[in-house]
């Protein structure tokens, strides 16, 4: 959902709108604008996927400055941000340490703790922000382990699982399983801040880690659905447990490990069949790039699973959408 586009303002109107969106979503801060050739500019979409409130900011080079003055003003369910820098860098300080942040890096925030942020010139961030009563982490423990995130292995994990969540929000905000996967991210965050701030041999950690394995296997298991051998074997090796642990682990969730992957492949290969940028790619390398090693064996498991032939679907939707 749209929530402003400046180009909708008189130039005279920019700043004040955008301060309101910003303040909107947030407790109060001092925003100073960056001057820039072609005026202010500022796009920022928003979602809601389960308890997940998902934000896409997109604008010209401005600096927020929220002070202990500003965090004294918070709003009843303060939240933690965690945001992916798309475009340009992200300059922030926190606790006396400055840091810039690019798109292979997670920035974490604590709406409680002061702290400066924004970047120069035409920059975009995407971000997600979590209630910290779910989330269950003191203070400290988030803004010890905002420093340092990449000392997590958790680090990378959480990347590709947050750039997964805005490649299609809109259908995930639709998704009836939308509350389940905000309860996973959860999870996956918890996890990520805890070993962070904490040494690895800590009780904590292993909590939080052990708390959070069902859904780093499942993040885990989607970014890798494309490769033919990914597998009970390769899994449990990768989260460094034995094959019987992990059908163990992933039964107390109700999980079938292989039919939750062939569901999930057939749900790519939908999505790529009816894409237009994918229309001329012939189906059987469709198959291959979802993960399927036979075309034959791809065509039974997607006739068993939609009562029809990839092809004919493909068609189906196609006529369909042209209509």
């Amino acid at each position: 959902m749209l929530l402003l586009d400046l180009e909708d303002f008189t130039p005279r109107e920019r700043v004040d709108a955008f301060h309101h969106a910003m303040t909107d979503t947030s407790v109060p801060n001092d925003i100073v604008h960056e001057e820039h050739p072609a005026g202010m500019s500022a796009r920022i979409e928003g979602w809601r996927v389960g308890g997940l409130d998902l934000f896409d900011v997109r604008c010209s080079g401005f600096e927020v400055r929220r002070t202990a003055r500003h965090v004294r003003s918070h709003r009843d369910r303060p939240v933690v941000s965690v945001s992916l820098q798309t475009r340009g860098l992200h300059r922030a300080e926190q606790s006396g340490r400055q840091f810039t942040l690019g798109p292979q890096d997670i920035c974490v925030f604590h709406e409680l703790a002061p702290r400066i942020y924004g970047w120069s010139g035409y920059g975009a961030s995407q971000a997600v922000t979590i209630d910290m009563e779910y989330l269950g982490l003191p203070i400290d423990t988030v803004v010890r382990a905002s420093l340092r995130l990449r000392a997590s292995p958790v680090h990378d994990l959480l990347l590709g699982h947050l750039r997964t969540l805005f490649r299609d929000p809109d259908r995930l905000e639709m998704d009836p399983g939308a509350g389940a996967l905000a309860n996973a991210t959860t999870e996956l965050m918890r996890a990520l801040l805890t070993s962070a701030a904490h040494d690895g041999g800590e009780q904590r950690v292993r909590d939080a880690m052990d708390s959070s394995l069902v859904a780093r296997i499942m993040a885990y298991a989607r970014r890798h659905l494309t490769d033919p051998d990914l597998g009970p074997e390769c899994i449990a090796a990768a989260h460094a447990i034995s094959k019987r642990q992990l059908y163990v682990v992933l039964a107390r969730a109700g999980i079938r490990l292989e039919q939750w992957l062939i569901a999930e492949r057939l749900d790519a290969a939908c999505r790529l069949l009816t894409s237009p940028r994918h229309a001329a790619v012939p189906v059987s390398a469709v198959a291959a790039r979802c993960g399927f090693t036979s075309p034959s064996h791809f065509t039974r498991r997607f006739r068993a699973a939609y009562g029809t032939t990839p092809t004919e679907w493909r068609r189906h939707r196609t006529h369909s959408t042209e209509k």
